[in-house]
């Protein structure tokens, strides 16, 4: 007869946080693509005796390494453009970029033809024990000693005197920023994978490289960022991923930056480019920096 009379009132259960924070919590100037595409275009590095501005990206197999210079390529030239071959499954079974290669944007054509000066360097993914690229390799990488076309070779470490060893590295040869890229769409990366990535960051602090994360998928990730990429910084879900993402890779979170890869677009996106713009600025300021004082 009393069954029920002492439950809570439904308005007093605990009710879930809306998706949305009021405000977001990371300000970003949306619409500026045409000023920043500029900042981009017309950097040049601090020291004369360099030609490029190096990056070099690594992180778990399918979290979209390739896909991102895919689209660093296509809002920097400002068309849809694939520089990168990357793999349209996201298997993370085994990673589909095998060599060490340099990825240049051209700038111009025919005679005008030059070369935009940032490169970023591909790499094979990161997996579990004897599978994947070994972190001995990235950080030779980060020291200039991988030669162009390398294929790396999980139980076939490269060393000195192999020929894709290259033994005097120029300044250009060596890396100046390290960009971890992670999916916000990923499940738990294994404990092997974060003590790989650690190694590899233990290895660009002591060089003094300056090192950032890309949070990828994030359109996949929350829903309300598919809708509007612009709630990106009003995501609680992804603010939370972020964070997460902060703590378990050891990269402070104002070094972490959302960007949603093209993928089935055919045409640019302002808003698109406008996180990915966001984040290459940073790049260039951080990695010009690194150039400056070494």
């Amino acid at each position: 007869m009393f069954q029920g009379l002492f439950k809570k009132p439904l308005d007093d259960q605990p009710q879930e946080p809306p998706a949305l924070l009021d405000e977001p919590w990371r300000e970003l100037r949306w619409g500026n693509v045409q000023e920043d595409r500029q900042y981009v275009q017309e950097y040049k590095p601090a020291q004369d005796d360099i030609k490029y501005l190096r990056v070099l990206l690594y992180g778990p197999v399918g979290h979209g390494k390739s896909s991102f210079i895919n689209s660093v390529s296509n809002v920097i030239r400002g068309r849809i453009s694939i520089p990168a071959l990357a793999s349209a499954t996201l298997d993370e079974a085994k990673s589909f970029t095998r060599k060490f290669e340099t990825h240049k944007f051209n700038k111009g054509r025919g005679n005008e033809k030059t070369i935009y000066p940032v490169v970023f360097n591909d790499i094979m993914g990161l997996e579990e024990e004897n599978k994947g690229v070994h972190e001995n390799d990235i950080k030779l990488a980060l020291k200039g000693h991988v030669k162009e076309g390398h294929k790396f070779n999980p139980v076939s470490l490269l060393t000195e005197g192999d020929k894709d060893y290259n033994p005097t590295p120029s300044a250009d040869d060596k890396v100046h920023v390290l960009v971890c890229v992670l999916s916000a769409n990923a499940p738990q990366i294994k404990s092997s994978v974060l003590e790989k990535m650690k190694n590899v960051r233990e290895t660009a602090s002591e060089l003094g490289i300056p090192q950032m994360a890309m949070m990828t998928h994030i359109d996949e990730a929350c829903g309300e960022t598919e809708k509007d990429l612009k709630n990106v910084y009003k995501s609680r879900y992804l603010k939370k991923k972020m964070t997460d993402f902060s703590a378990a890779v050891g990269i402070p979170l104002n070094c972490v930056f959302p960007v949603k890869n093209y993928s089935h677009e055919i045409d640019l996106n302002d808003d698109v480019d406008t996180l990915i713009l966001s984040a290459l600025r940073k790049i260039i300021d951080f990695g010009d920096d690194f150039i400056e004082k070494n």
